[in-house]
């Protein structure tokens, strides 16, 4: 079974055209419950360079489908057996205003828009730089 990933190396991935902030906001929580946004911002934001796309969005997807610890491996195998959709389409980088920065090992960090990293990251020729997925056609 031919395992996919969401990873990225020496990337960064600029907010939506459509974004309709220009500076990266806190998702708002939803009552009381976590939102997709909420849950991958906390990883990232809190944990800098710590996990990589795949680690994130495997996390996320195990907390709100309540795998236990002890089924992870086989269940991540299972989720990246199919192609899945990167940071490209997150919520922070389409609503919220986040860059996601990949280094060499695909670890991600992420910048608000307003930021001076942001924009030297968005002009640095030695990384791959791609948009997010517009919201709208």
């Amino acid at each position: 079974m031919k395992e996919h990933t969401t990873n990225y190396q020496n990337a960064f991935i600029e907010i939506a055209e459509d974004c309709p902030v220009k500076a990266g906001e806190m998702p708002p929580l939803k009552g009381d419950k976590k939102t997709v946004a909420n849950m991958q911002f906390d990883m990232v934001y809190d944990n800098p360079y710590k996990y990589t796309s795949d680690d994130v969005l495997f996390q996320v997807y195990a907390d709100r489908n309540g795998i236990k610890k002890g089924e992870t491996a086989e269940a991540r195998k299972a989720f990246f057996s199919k192609g899945q959709p990167c940071f490209r389409t997150s919520p922070l980088t389409k609503r919220y205003g986040w860059g996601v920065h990949s280094d060499e090992a695909g670890r991600i960090a992420i910048y608000g828009a307003e930021t001076t990293e942001y924009k030297k990251m968005a002009e640095d020729k030695s990384l791959k730089v791609v948009k997010a997925m517009r919201s709208s056609k």
